[in-house]
């Protein structure tokens, strides 16, 4: 199983950047898909993207198609997050998610196995 601890958050202004990583541990992370999800204060856990094992096919949610894009370096064992054209409805806790099944693409939280601590992305309007 991986560890994951996600960095690269903090404040920014609408309409502006940031990129997201996770950097994961353990020798099996080019096995994983990985996830992206973020929540909201008083909200459940939404699906932001994921991507496969390969890096080869992502998803992502609708809300944030086109701006934002999920990438992996299996040699660095990480994967990020760039977020561009930043909303200040994207302020929430961001958290990166590691699923066994390499192929999937999964939106459903429970079907991760390993998750990280998760890191705070405010946007100011």
């Amino acid at each position: 199983q991986v560890q994951l601890v996600e960095s690269g958050g903090g404040l920014v202004q609408a309409g502006g950047s940031l990129r997201l990583s996770c950097a994961a541990s353990g020798r099996t992370f080019n096995s994983y898909s990985i996830g992206w999800f973020r929540q909201a204060p008083g909200k459940e856990r939404e699906f932001v993207g994921a991507i496969t094992f390969s890096g080869g096919d992502t998803s992502y949610s609708d809300s944030v198609k086109g701006r934002f894009t999920i990438s992996r370096v299996n040699a660095k064992n990480t994967a990020y997050l760039q977020m561009n054209s930043l909303k200040a409805e994207d302020t929430a806790v961001y958290y990166c998610a590691a699923n066994r099944n390499g192929f999937s693409l999964s939106d459903y939280p429970t079907l991760y196995q390993s998750w990280g601590q998760g890191t705070q992305v405010t946007v100011s309007s």
